[in-house]
């Protein structure tokens, strides 16, 4: 799973061109910056990299995503749940 944070954080750093050093997994988005509409680009770049489908509303996207762990964890959970499944 090492590999899956590494990229959903290279992601998340693109996509908002924040230094990868600063995504601590206890670090808020909002303290971040990180705009809800960079959040809906997250969203769909991380879906097509890992092959997945984030259950996202951007309406409730601060209320999902709290924190850059509660991205990866979503993630992790995500790419295990397709793995098991095939």
């Amino acid at each position: 799973m090492a590999d899956v944070k590494k990229e959903v954080l290279e992601i998340i750093a693109a996509k908002t061109s924040l230094d990868v050093a600063v995504l601590e997994p206890a670090a808020l988005l909002a303290d971040l910056n990180i705009a809800s509409l960079d959040v809906v680009e997250i969203v769909f770049a991380l879906e097509e990299k890992f092959d997945i489908q984030i259950p996202f509303n951007a309406n409730k996207a601060k209320t999902e995503f709290a924190t850059v762990g509660d991205v990866v964890r979503a993630v992790e959970a995500l790419v295990t749940e397709r793995s098991d499944s095939n």
